[in-house]
């Protein structure tokens, strides 16, 4: 489905993606790993359309269409989504009203409202509190929710366990397990190195903008070396 070849994207000079290439294929969880600063989020950014970094060469495709030179609302319209790092959302929205931005509430197809809070329970409780009266673990079941309102087929998900308590990595690790079984393919960029293991298919591991590992998840899970060589892990 999503297919990144030889990619170079830059911050001015700073060459911050190197070469990257991968793939992530249809109900596929993919994990991207590697230590701060290696350029995973300019990876994520540039496969998104964002204004910055600036891709400079190589492809990014979307079921065989080229998608470097569009704008993100275009990309998003080919059911990409994106849940940023940080949640990003709007302090003085209420919860339903995130949800509502791209998608009528009165939508009987795809994402609705209903469906995203038969998903995270807790947000229904919490449909008129506004983003700024959220706890963390609730912020980021509404960045997930917000995404999956525009009905995607992928979801790039930016350090979504980052700041969470435990219980609610477990929970996040338990969504994306349901979504990946509804059919929806997920690029995953996390510290967390465990739970990325514990619900990916295959990981890469970035360094320096460019990728330096790729295996099964499950291989990486039993290569302590490699873990300490690319990830530091010990």
């Amino acid at each position: 489905m999503l297919e990144i070849n030889d990619l170079h994207s830059f911050y001015g000079d700073a060459h911050v993606v190197q070469g990257a290439s991968l793939t992530v294929r249809d109900r596929e969880v993919v994990a991207l790993l590697g230590r701060n600063g290696m350029g995973k989020t300019s990876l994520i950014r540039s496969i998104m359309g964002l204004a910055l970094p600036q891709v400079r060469s190589g492809n990014v495709s979307w079921k065989g269409e080229a998608l470097v030179g569009l704008k993100s609302h275009q990309i998003a319209r080919r059911k990409i989504a994106l849940v940023p790092q940080g949640r990003r959302l709007f302090p003085s929205l209420t919860v339903t009203e995130h949800l509502t931005l791209l998608k009528s509430a009165r939508a009987t197809e795809g994402w609705t409202v209903e469906r995203v809070f038969e998903l995270f329970p807790r947000l229904a409780e919490r449909r008129q509190h506004r983003g700024n009266q959220l706890s963390g673990g609730e912020r980021q079941m509404l960045a997930v929710g917000r995404a999956l309102m525009i009905d995607p087929e992928l979801i790039l998900m930016d350090e979504p366990s980052e700041g969470l308590a435990p219980v609610m990595v477990q929970h996040l690790e338990d969504i994306i397990a349901k979504l990946r079984e509804q059919g929806l393919a997920i690029l995953l960029v996390e510290q967390n190195l465990y739970s990325a293991l514990s619900v990916a298919d295959r990981v890469y591991v970035l360094e320096t903008g460019k990728v330096v590992f790729e295996a099964p998840a499950a291989a990486l899970a039993d290569d302590p070396s490699s873990m300490t060589r690319f990830l530091g892990v010990h």
